[in-house]
């Protein structure tokens, strides 16, 4: 069987779901999440001409003065009256403008005795019609598109999108992700071991992956090294992806894929040109998708990278899920590559990535480690140090 090349088998997984059916949720249960629908606002802001600073509301057409003020405006307490000629109100930053008004007179350059008004020197004050204020609709008006669909709803957004008049936003609902790992060797972290066990730390660490996501994590344990326990586990599934780690190999052991398939899922594709992670594969099982991801853990956390991270954006409404390399500076010499695409594990000092000596998949100190991985292409030539490459951000 020849092996898939890494972008078509992420483009492949992203063939086999959508994003999923949008639901309407409050500002704070939307961050972090992909806007469903264009969100435009429902008011104009500012919603009148207001002070951008603390001082005296005039006609410029009165400048130099002297004015006699007549009253004043707060945020929330507007000058009930209007302001003829020779008069002023006393404003504050973001008070409304009372008719008649034009201008901001800022306090520091303003004489007032009582109700007498003047400038506290000869040609200070305002040189323009219009200074000092935030004109209606500065910000943005009633209409106007504010947040495309897709954008991903950040801090800045959500604040956008509350004062634009929404309490309410459209998204796609939470990613319900199920979690399972598979062998008999494996045992709950921190529980008594034995010489011929190991701690199971992969749900751990790609439920730490997907924290930033908008999921609903299943976590469906250890499941143990035997066909009917698997393929009862999988037939109970509900969830919108199911995520395994561990038996997607070819060995006596290796019982998740026929398992799977036992259950009634479909494999769309299995083994990938990339390392380390190529037992990978992924399919449907009724409405779930399904990746298999291999045992050791730094291959989980590779593939978890490419694949399974793009996939859940791409339920939540991410229109551009997969992780974006950036260029970097080698540090040290490569080799040529050969036919898979190669995941190097490196550290980044001093502005250059430092590929770790050993690349074993179940070494997890050096993931521990590493800043970035180095990305190296099927057949790449040596790379001397110097030499421009292609690294994915992880630390």
């Amino acid at each position: 069987m020849a092996l898939l090349p890494v972008s078509d088998a992420q483009q492949r997984l992203l063939a086999l779901a959508g994003p999923l059916p949008p639901e309407r949720v409050a500002l704070r249960a939307a961050a972090g999440r992909w806007a469903a629908e264009p969100v435009q606002a429902l008011r104009d802001q500012p919603s009148a001409d207001i002070s951008a600073m603390d001082g005296y509301a005039i006609r410029f057409a009165d400048m130099p003065g002297p004015w006699t003020v007549t009253g004043e405006s707060a945020a929330g307490r507007a000058f009930a009256g209007s302001v003829s000629a020779g008069e002023a109100v006393r404003i504050f930053t973001g008070a409304p403008l009372p008719p008649g008004s034009d201008t901001v007179l800022v306090q520091e350059e303003a004489a007032r005795d009582g109700a007498a008004l003047a400038l506290a020197l000869a040609g200070e004050g305002p040189a323009f019609r219009g200074r000092n204020v935030r004109v209606r609709g500065l910000d943005f008006t009633t209409g106007d598109t504010l947040i495309a669909a897709g954008d991903r709803l950040t801090p800045a957004r959500l604040a956008l999108a509350g004062v634009a008049g929404h309490g309410m936003l459209p998204v796609r609902r939470n990613v319900r992700v199920a979690l399972a790992a598979t062998g008999d060797e494996l045992v709950p972290p921190g529980a008594p071991i034995g010489d011929a066990q190991l701690p199971e730390t992969n749900r751990a660490m790609l439920a730490a992956q997907l924290a930033d996501l908008p999921v609903e994590l299943i976590d469906l344990g250890i499941l143990p090294d035997r066909a009917g326990a698997l393929e009862a586990a999988f037939r109970a599934l509900d969830a919108d992806v199911l995520v395994t780690t561990g038996g997607a190999s070819v060995g006596d052991h290796d019982l998740v894929r026929p398992a799977l398939i036992a259950a009634g899922a479909h494999i769309d594709f299995w083994k990938i040109a990339l390392r380390p992670g190529k037992p990978m594969m992924a399919g449907r099982l009724g409405d779930a998708v399904v990746v298999g991801l291999p045992g050791n853990p730094v291959s989980a956390f590779v593939t978890a990278l490419l694949f399974v991270r793009p996939l859940v954006a791409h339920l939540a409404g991410a229109p551009d899920p997969f992780p974006r390399p950036r260029a970097a500076t080698l540090g040290e010499p490569l080799p040529a590559n050969g036919e898979r695409t190669d995941y190097l594990r490196a550290e980044l000092r001093d502005g250059r990535a430092y590929a770790s000596t050993i690349q074993d998949s179940s070494m997890l100190r050096t993931l521990a480690r590493a800043g970035c991985l180095i990305v190296r292409q099927p057949h790449a030539p040596p790379a001397a140090a110097g030499d421009s490459a292609e690294i994915l951000d992880i630390g």
